[in-house]
């Protein structure tokens, strides 16, 4: 993984803010560091092709297990968010460059030569692009598609909240199999977990998704730990449900630093297992509640579980 720069560098709005105690990690959060064969070769390849991966740049705690089997989330537009949500540790500021043209054939090769059955693609926020990087999205899922036709595409995408409304429309009609937007919290933690983003915005998104293509599979996660409690992680999932959202994640929010958002606690696993029996209840198709889980992890296993069950639901009906 690169070095990260300080936060005064990496995050300067950030760099004023209080340092907070780190807080020990408790045994099920623990994960063994990045190396082996497996690591470097899918290190070597996204070096080659010149790609930013969301693994290393978000400090993923699974990208020693995902890359060792030669799996990578690409992130495209660049490595620097126009956006400065406090729990993430991607570059923010003004991007340096322009979008380059020629990344979508270079994500494509570097899927082809991985070999992968199933691809997450996400980028950074671009507010600095009219159409915050949609047409970016296009070009590379239907790259992806011409050099690996057989491989399923799930995306992760912006908000295009200062967009106009066919920005969306463009990404849809590329066809990614599956369309992800994460809410990332409970509505109440916007204004210091997310700020510059609005969560009914961010559901109505999805929703449309839904309403374009009906047949599209929708996705969206939530990070807990953050000073959320039960009762509205449960009005996020009703939320979700009313908007037809077809898998949910949720995941143990990890502070990358000392100046990001604080962690109000580590769930335990048991509490994760009562997340997942409820938002089952509720009607999600698949569901993804662990400790370790992130919007990309196993995500091809996931897949083919969501279409099973799909398929299953619509065998009763």
């Amino acid at each position: 993984m690169r070095d990260l720069k300080v936060p005064a560098e990496r995050h300067p709005e950030k760099a004023k803010n209080p340092s907070t105690a780190r807080v020990k990690k408790p045994d099920w959060i623990r994960v063994k560091a990045p190396g082996g064969k497996g690591y470097a070769e899918t290190h070597k390849i996204m070096r080659d092709n010149g790609l930013v991966t969301v693994c290393e740049e978000a400090g993923c705690p699974n990208v020693g297990e995902c890359w060792s089997q030669g799996h990578a989330t690409m992130m495209i537009m660049g490595e620097v968010c126009t956006r400065a949500c406090t729990f993430c540790n991607i570059a923010t500021g003004k991007p340096p460059e322009d979008l380059d043209v020629f990344e979508p054939g270079r994500v494509a090769s570097a899927v082809k030569k991985l070999g992968l059955n199933h691809v997450v693609i996400t980028s950074v926020d671009r507010d600095d692009v009219e159409d915050g990087g949609a047409e970016h999205f296009a070009q590379t899922i239907r790259a992806v598609r011409q050099q690996s036709p057989s491989t399923t595409i799930e995306i992760l995408t912006p908000d295009f909240i200062r967009c106009a409304p066919e920005a969306l429309e463009v990404v849809v009609a590329a066809k990614p199999d599956v369309f992800n937007h994460n809410l990332e919290t409970v509505p109440g933690l916007y204004p210091e977990v997310r700020p510059g983003a609005r969560y009914f915005h961010s559901l109505r998104l999805l929703q449309r998704v839904k309403e374009l293509d009906p047949t599209m599979f929708t996705k969206s996660g939530i990070m807990v730990g953050l000073g959320e409690n039960r009762q509205s992680v449960m009005q996020v999932m009703e939320d979700m449900r009313a908007a037809d959202i077809d898998f949910l994640t949720i995941g143990q929010y990890l502070q990358p630093t000392p100046k990001h958002h604080a962690i109000d606690r580590f769930v335990t696993p048991d509490e994760f297992k009562a997340y997942e029996k409820s938002a089952y209840g509720k009607g999600f198709l698949m569901v993804s509640a662990t400790p370790l889980t992130r919007s990309s992890y196993h995500a091809g296993d996931d897949f083919a579980q969501l279409r099973a069950a799909r398929l299953e639901k619509l065998g009763k009906a």
